[in-house]
């Protein structure tokens, strides 16, 4: 197979050819181009060592990324390239690492430390596709498979063990029976692993085509990320006219059906997660969860947190916890508040998550759909219209204010707010001479 290089790798390539060196782009940029796909970063192993690599690019701009492990970052036009010397590693003390690293002349021993088979690859125009873990036949056949031995792979560096997953996630591909025992057995490793590493592979996965298969299968693994998710398994919702599945299920299944971004699929994973801690029945032996949003919101506050999202995210994903069990379908000036509330991105996410928790109930609940699609009919229709969503949409100002008799200061700011509510409730029209009138009637 023939793998067409952008220019500046080629020209690596020969430049460490030319001075008598082994070089071959390595890991995932071969094998996404063995799928088909773009690779977003190329990567570069070579017989030549650290000080040798400088010197072949004394004329380029060379960045040290990681000397210390052999590995130095070459910018040509533009684009990065960090280059590897062929190495042997040392002990992984800190289950992320190797404590030192051995340079060596054997590319096979450098493909050999790898994680999966599918990145132990190594390719050159000169001697084509270099497999010899049977990377190539794995991503043919949707395998996820370690290089060697699977415990010894994971046990040099913990996040293998969620990378694996995120792998099977994204590529839908199954997981080689050992590497998958050995995920299970070893995922008590993750506590060692900064919980930055584990959020970006988390992401990923949740992102991925086969998420619900994985979330399923592999539970055991993402109760060891999430231990707040772990009652909701296999907790009995009381209600088979509305549940077809139990908590974690009917988690699982909403986290697949909405849309493959990062809040959305986090909100959905995250949003029952309260249930357990609600949970009543009543009369008639039927589950209820009364409060259940408010105690989702914090269980999600406290897992964003632990895992270091940033401020932004953690707040999007707790505000559609916390409302995303709100009825607002019939209510035109309910829909109003909660949209000027929210702000209309919000809102519109909102709708996503109000679908794909519905569709995740029993079929006998899915005619309510319909009620989303009719509450987004009406909130196209309200924009389409102009309405006030926010006290600067308001055909007054300040200043308007203060000319007609309203004290500088908090005094304005309090008008504002209340000519805004009354507006949004439909009890004054968005115009400027009603809302003049209205102030002088309140003063």
């Amino acid at each position: 197979m023939i793998i067409s290089l952008p220019p500046q790798v080629e020209t690596v390539l020969n430049i460490l050819t030319e001075a008598g060196f082994k070089a071959y782009v390595v890991g995932g940029c071969v094998r996404d181009c063995l799928m088909g796909l773009t690779p977003l970063d190329w990567d570069i192993a070579t017989g030549a060592k650290p000080a040798e690599i400088a010197r072949a690019f004394m004329k380029n701009k060379v960045i040290e990324t990681g000397i210390k492990h052999g590995t130095l970052t070459v910018v040509l036009d533009g684009l990065s390239m960090e280059i590897t010397t062929f190495r042997i590693d040392g002990e992984y003390t800190d289950f992320r690492r190797p404590d030192s690293v051995e340079f060596t002349s054997d590319l096979m021993l450098d493909l050999s430390r790898r994680d999966f088979t599918m990145n132990a690859l190594a390719y050159s125009p000169e001697e084509g596709v270099i497999d010899g873990f049977g990377g190539a036949e794995d991503i043919q056949n949707k395998l996820v498979r370690c290089v060697g031995n699977a415990d010894a792979r994971f046990n040099e560096d913990a996040l293998r063990i969620i990378r694996g997953l995120r792998f099977a996630s994204v590529l839908d591909s199954e997981i080689e029976e050992a590497t998958a025992e050995s995920i299970v057995s070893n995922c008590k490793l993750l506590k060692k692993i900064a919980a930055e590493r584990i959020q970006k592979e988390l992401i990923k996965l949740l992102c991925g085509q086969a998420v619900e298969r994985i979330l399923l299968e592999y539970r055991e693994v993402i109760f060891e990320i999430i231990p707040e998710l772990e009652v909701t398994d296999g907790f009995d919702q009381h209600d088979d006219e509305k549940h077809i599945f139990d908590v974690y299920g009917h988690i699982v299944h909403s986290v697949a059906i909405i849309k493959n971004e990062p809040e959305l699929r986090m909100t959905m994973l995250l949003h029952d997660s309260g249930k357990p801690a609600c949970f009543t029945l009543d009369e008639k032996g039927i589950g209820c969860f009364h409060g259940h949003a408010a105690a989702g919101e914090e269980i999600a506050l406290k897992v964003l947190t632990d895992l270091k999202f940033s401020k932004k995210f953690t707040e999007e994903v707790t505000q559609l916890i916390r409302y995303h069990d709100i009825q607002v379908f019939e209510n035109p000036k309910a829909l109003k508040k909660w949209l000027s509330k929210l702000g209309e991105p919000l809102f519109r996410k909102f709708l996503l998550v109000k679908r794909a928790d519905l569709l995740s109930l029993s079929p006998a609940m899915f005619g309510r759909v319909a009620l989303v699609d009719e509450l987004e009919a009406q909130l196209n229709k309200l924009l389409e219209q102009g309405i006030c969503l926010k006290i600067t949409d308001l055909k007054v100002n300040g200043m308007d204010l203060i000319n007609i008799g309203i004290p500088p200061g908090k005094a304005v700011g309090a008008m504002l707010e209340r000519l805004f509510d009354e507006v949004i409730d439909e009890k004054i029209e968005n115009n400027k001479s009603d809302l003049l009138e209205a102030v002088k009637e309140f003063i």
